[in-house]
């Protein structure tokens, strides 16, 4: 198991990317906190990891607000007995999150508040904990719209993504000397709940299906796999990096037939 002995904090390991990425390091040895605002959802992720013979601890936080992200930091610090590993992945697609001519400025606030600021917030708080580690680890969860423009327009995600990408190179310079890596994944559409809402029928799963050279979505655990090699020594030399798990999309110029 390539990381026994570690100890880490998934934000919204709840569900969806969260949750299989929760239970690839729990599977790895990893004892995993899962912060998540929906309480219900990370207690019977970190359930399911006891069951198995992990070690989980569910941890209810609001990602947006400091005092819940330093509550949770300090928890998980208190009950794992350290943090070697942060997994930013919280975030959301708010509803009214359209062009640049539709979108309200207060989905505008609450995706920026959720995607970036959440990571700030929880790097800053855990910074400290990472660096006592001796081999501190941050891994955030950004998406090829972070590289790419996307259709339908969703041009707060689309900036909080790629606030992500510019952020997650600016720690991992900053932190390196700290031995503190910072690296990022970039997922293509992936079906969760959250990206099949995407592709609800037919039309729209074509449209995107024609720019995935694989011609498929990634699995949750796709990505979870990509996390867990960042995390892991096998990565001890990848710092500053976004590493897109998307499929071959950003390569992609045209696509092959079928």
């Amino acid at each position: 198991m390539k990381l026994a002995g570690k100890r880490a904090i998934v934000t919204g390991g709840g569900n969806g990317i969260g949750a299989a990425i929760s239970q690839r390091l729990a599977s790895e040895g990893c004892a995993v906190a899962i912060a998540d605002l929906n309480a219900a959802r990370a207690q019977s992720v970190a359930s399911e990891i006891l069951a198995g013979g992990g070690q989980a601890v569910a941890i209810e936080t609001n990602i947006a607000e400091a005092a819940s992200v330093q509550r949770m930091v300090a928890q998980a610090d208190e009950v794992l007995g350290g943090i070697d590993i942060l997994v930013n992945n919280a975030g959301i697609v708010h509803p009214e999150d359209k062009s640049i001519d539709d979108t309200p400025e207060a989905a505008w606030d609450m995706t920026l508040a959720v995607n970036l600021k959440g990571i700030f917030l929880a790097s800053q708080a855990a910074v400290p904990a990472l660096e006592a580690s001796g081999n501190g680890i941050i891994v955030n969860v950004a998406s090829i719209v972070g590289f790419l423009g996307s259709y339908p327009s969703q041009i707060a995600y689309t900036a909080s993504k790629g606030g992500v990408i510019s952020m997650t190179r600016e720690m991992g310079v900053a932190l390196a000397r700290r031995n503190i890596r910072v690296n990022a994944v970039a997922p293509g559409l992936t079906a969760t709940a959250m990206g099949e809402q995407l592709v609800d029928d037919a039309a729209a799963w074509e449209l995107r299906r024609l720019h995935i050279p694989m011609g498929r979505m990634a699995k949750p655990d796709d990505i979870a796999a990509t996390v867990a090699f960042l995390a892991s020594d096998d990565a001890s030399y990848i710092t500053a990096h976004v590493l897109p798990v998307d499929g071959g999309m950003i390569g992609a110029y045209l696509t092959p037939p079928d």
